[in-house]
């Protein structure tokens, strides 16, 4: 073997240890994920739909947010991902999920998304009671009372309502949460970090993408 063809051998091996692994071909049912029952059906009837639920309130939320934002960029277009805030039936963290959705019909949600995850999560901001809110938002460089009065608009209710029906129909009790096509529940009980966890949505993707095809 001539030193040229050893290094290209070489190199070709330790890009091999760079790949991640093929989750689709190896995950296990009990570690990597666990099956909704019963499956729920989406809310788009054509694509494989990914749920995200999680909360303001939650630092691993915050934490994931930024990798699972960059991840959902990059689906293929028949894979729909949607995120969904939860309650819990706190009231503290259903006014959370009103900034969410807020933000929202604000249309400053891409800006502000993880600024509130931050201002909640690291510098302990208060941001469970209106005045909280309306005075955190204007500190951003928006009208609080605008902002205020969407809070409790009929659009942002019919949201909120929405989402809690959903966390009771997906049986939600931890967050982050992520569900794949109504099926199948994230787990990654051996996962090392968050990007494994995004890994294994990606296998059950394909899971599901696999049982779409065969009918």
């Amino acid at each position: 073997m001539t030193r040229r063809r050893f290094h290209r051998c070489l190199l070709a091996a330790l890009g091999s240890l760079l790949l991640p692994p093929a989750w689709s071909a190896e995950l296990v049912e009990g570690q990597d994920w666990r099956p909704l029952s019963p499956p729920q059906p989406g809310t788009d009837g054509t694509r494989i739909e990914v749920l995200e639920f999680f909360s303001y309130g939650c630092p691993h939320c915050g934490q994931l947010n930024p990798l699972i934002g960059d991840w959902a960029k990059g689906l293929p277009a028949d894979v729909a991902f949607q995120r969904v805030p939860v309650t819990f039936g706190r009231a503290a963290w259903a006014n959370l999920a009103r900034v969410y959705f807020a933000l929202q019909l604000d249309g400053t949600l891409e800006r502000l998304d993880q600024q509130v995850f931050d201002a909640v999560g690291k510098q302990r901001v208060n941001l469970y009671t209106d005045k909280a809110i309306r005075d955190w938002v204007a500190k951003q460089g928006l009208d609080g009372d605008a902002f205020g009065s969407l809070l409790y608009s009929f659009a942002v209710e019919a949201a909120l309502t929405r989402a809690e029906t959903l966390a009771e129909r997906f049986r939600v009790d931890a967050v982050p949460m992520i569900v794949v096509d109504g099926r199948y529940v994230v787990v990654g009980s051996g996962a090392r970090g968050y990007q494994d966890l995004l890994r294994i949505a990606d296998g059950l993707i394909e899971k599901a993408r696999q049982q779409r095809a065969q009918g």
